[in-house]
């Protein structure tokens, strides 16, 4: 027998037989890691909300469709990220193929250099100037490798599950967070090396 997924306080039947309440409480259980993942992907409080309304939207046009083969919230972090990626198409102005790039070259984007960040003490990795500088970063990763980093590393999603999100394979999710995760380093290097240099007596 196939497993399926449901969360325990997800009621899908009530929700595919059109039941408000089963749906409003869809909502709260969800709204707020849908509305942070969006914000992070688009940058834009306005555009996250609207992000976020259209999720829920077309999760609930198309929640006949869902045979619990998966969360459901993987699947609304799927529909969600869609959304922001066609919003973030949009704003450029042209077509972006969410799988280009993808390869292994020894000479792809490598960091120039790489600070160590284990020294730093926890009241710098804390505050609100380094958790801006960080996410200034997560904002110029690609559209591709900021919803892989996002969903593995801010969310906390397993490597299937970001995966199945992005609709790609394990093997190319580890790649584009690799990517992610390296770039990040790279555009934060000056910042924490100056932090550490300020730490030296």
């Amino acid at each position: 027998m196939e497993q399926t997924f449901i969360e325990q306080s997800i009621d899908l039947q009530a929700l595919q037989r059109g039941d408000k309440q089963a749906f409003a409480n869809l909502v709260e259980e969800n709204s707020t890691k849908i509305y942070r993942l969006a914000l992070k992907m688009v940058g834009n409080t306005q555009d996250a909300e609207d992000i976020l309304q259209e999720t829920f939207i077309k999760a609930f046009n198309n929640i006949q469709q869902f045979e619990g083969r998966s969360k459901i919230s993987t699947w609304l972090y799927r529909i969600a990220v869609n959304e922001a990626l066609m919003h973030l198409r949009g704003r450029k102005g042209f077509m972006v193929e969410i799988d280009a790039g993808i390869d292994t070259n020894e000479s792809d984007n490598l960091p120039r250099q790489i600070i160590d960040w284990c020294c730093l003490p926890e009241k710098e990795l804390m505050n609100n100037e380094t958790r801006n500088q960080i996410n200034h970063a997560i904002s110029t990763l690609s559209d591709s490798n900021r919803a892989a980093f996002l969903l593995r590393d801010v969310e906390g999603l397993s490597t299937r599950e970001a995966a199945e999100i992005l609709e790609i394979t394990e093997s190319a999710l580890k790649v584009r967070l690799m990517r992610a995760r390296l770039q990040l380093r790279e555009l934060l290097t000056t910042y924490f090396a100056n932090k550490i240099a300020q730490e030296q007596p």
